[in-house]
């Protein structure tokens, strides 16, 4: 029989925009507390740039989301699902070396794994629960396993934990309810000691973790027992901004960090899943380093312990981009602006190099030159120009030299590459190439422009923003881009922008854009100035007609 319910105090929502992207961005925000991340390891995050989570749980047995079917589930669903699921949870084809070997050839130099998620079962030997991985048919340490295989490869190590605890509060015959709900104090210390002593074995017990990725409430008792026992721990969410399958439509000088699935769960799902392409995951990637963040790029385990081929396959085919133009991803800091239409920028922490990602190019054939505009970089006596991967000098059985090529015009930096390598048989390879530029300097300063709110009267929308500044420019044109809002797991992967008339402005301050004719549904929008041709978008919000 289940103990009396304690009482339960609803807490008063913090949530008082009128968009549900305004909505979403607050949810985030909430998960910023106090920062007390030494400044020179976040730095020394953002120089890594590119990670691999994984979400991995005796529930993955079932192949659904992890954790999260406990809300709302019948007593008897909760019953068998911590008491007998994990009698058949044994993930025998565990092989913790070569996840860490696939994890290294990827490209990626950091992991975060799931020591617990929200249900609360641990991937430890813990004396905390009996909900752990020892009392499964596999009863060995996981989580030890793997921290040693990585530590192997020189691979950074990070801890996924939820203080959230769907487990503790069945034990102490709380229903499941993910809303914000403030418990009696009595009973939050008696919570908040066992997080404490949780997150004291994680941090005592396991050598030196690189990173702590807190999810759910109370956040403090883990990332200041974090802290303590380590106080060069980087905690990632809960002290830093982490979007959360999705990327920001402008970029920030500071650490962040995307965490986005490969499909459209962060736990194994065998069926009725649509995985991201090996090409889609690598202009993410791309559009996330050129927006001044880290990209957290997650992947579900099968039950048995391996790494489903699908996922397998789309990890090799970044490895071997990685492989080619890893010197683009690390130790790179935003340009002046993040693109030009499909073609990306970074820029080298010593601020020696430019790299111009090209992107939209999936048919480029291998011999074939191409030309492209650049307007924000300016050529120096000193530049010097080449292709990441390439030589230069030759096209196997061409006699097409491949020399790369560049002039500087009044409209900006003529470019002229060929892509020469062949990274295929079929010599087809659709994924971007990338541009290396050593000294250039800017050719412009970019206009700051901030969304602002979206009012929704019927089917008429007025969508407002901010011109913070011109740059350089005497003119600027304003506007907006907005799309329908394809979903939570599959918005980084669908829908085209659409764009408001433009605006012309010679001063800076507050515009609005009426649109209308819109049918029911919920949409996504972003503010854009342009300057020279070139565009500069405010970050996405989003707002729904009814």
């Amino acid at each position: 029989m289940m103990k009396t319910i304690l009482t339960l105090l609803v807490c008063l929502t913090a949530f008082t925009a009128v968009t549900a992207n305004a909505q979403r961005k607050e949810e985030d925000d909430n998960r910023i507390g106090a920062n007390l991340n030494h400044p020179e390891r976040e730095a020394w995050l953002r120089n890594l740039g590119f990670g691999l989570f994984i979400h991995w749980a005796h529930d993955s047995q079932l192949g659904i989301v992890i954790s999260h079917s406990l809300a709302g589930a019948s007593d008897d669903y909760s019953r068998r699902y911590f008491n007998d699921l994990p009698k058949t949870f044994n993930p025998r084809k565990f092989d913790p070396a070569e996840w860490a070997r696939l994890a290294k050839v990827m490209g990626v130099k950091y992991v975060v794994f799931t020591t617990k998620h929200h249900a609360g079962f641990c991937m430890w030997d813990t004396k905390t629960t009996d909900f752990n991985i020892m009392n499964t048919p596999y009863k060995k340490d996981i989580l030890r396993e793997l921290v040693d295989a990585l530590r192997a490869e020189g691979l950074a190590i990070g801890f996924y934990y939820s203080p959230e605890d769907f487990k503790f509060l069945y034990d102490n015959g709380i229903s499941v309810n993910r809303g914000n709900l403030r418990l009696s104090k009595e009973f939050m210390r008696k919570y908040e000691d066992f997080i404490t002593k949780q997150c004291d074995e994680l941090f005592t017990q396991y050598g030196p973790i690189d990173i702590l990725f807190i999810d759910g409430e109370p956040k403090d008792p883990a990332k200041y027992t974090g802290w303590k026992h380590q106080p060069k721990l980087i905690v990632t969410r809960g002290a830093i901004n982490t979007p959360e399958q999705y990327v920001p439509g402008s970029g920030a000088n500071a650490l962040w960090e995307s965490n986005i699935t490969m499909g459209t769960q962060w736990q194994y799902k065998p069926t009725n899943d649509t995985l991201k392409t090996g090409t889609k995951l690598i202009e993410l990637l791309i559009e996330i380093r050129a927006k001044g963040g880290n990209f957290l790029l997650n992947i579900g385990p099968h039950p048995d312990g391996y790494i489903p081929s699908e996922q397998e396959e789309r990890m090799r085919e970044i490895a071997a981009w990685m492989f080619i133009n890893q010197e683009s991803i690390y130790n790179v800091r935003p340009w002046v602006i993040t693109n030009e239409g499909k073609l990306w920028f970074s820029r080298s922490v010593d601020e020696k190099t430019v790299y111009v990602y090209i992107t939209g190019e999936p048919s480029w054939k291998r011999g074939d030159r191409k030309q492209f505009l650049l307007k924000s970089v300016h050529a120096t006596n000193d530049t010097r120009i080449s292709i990441l991967g390439q030589n230069d000098k030759v096209v196997e059985y061409s006699n097409v030299v491949p020399k790369s090529k560049f002039k500087q015009t009044p409209n900006g930096l003529e470019v002229s590459v060929v892509r020469a390598q062949r990274i295929y048989n079929d010599y087809k390879w659709p994924n971007p190439i990338v541009i290396k530029l050593e000294n250039v300097k800017p050719a412009l300063v970019p206009p700051k422009i901030i969304t602002g709110t979206a009012k929704v009267s019927g089917n008429t929308i007025r969508l407002s923003a901010r011109l913070d500044n011109l740059g350089r420019a005497d003119e600027v044109k304003v506007g907006f881009l907005y799309r329908p809002y394809a979903g939570f797991a599959e918005n980084t992967t669908v829908g085209e922008w659409k764009q408001t008339d433009l605006i012309s402005r010679s001063q800076k301050g507050k515009y609005e854009v009426e649109l209308s004719k819109l049918g029911e549904g919920e949409y996504e929008y972003r503010a854009v100035v342009i300057q020279k041709n070139v565009s500069t978008n405010g970050d996405t919000r989003r707002f729904t007609v009814n």
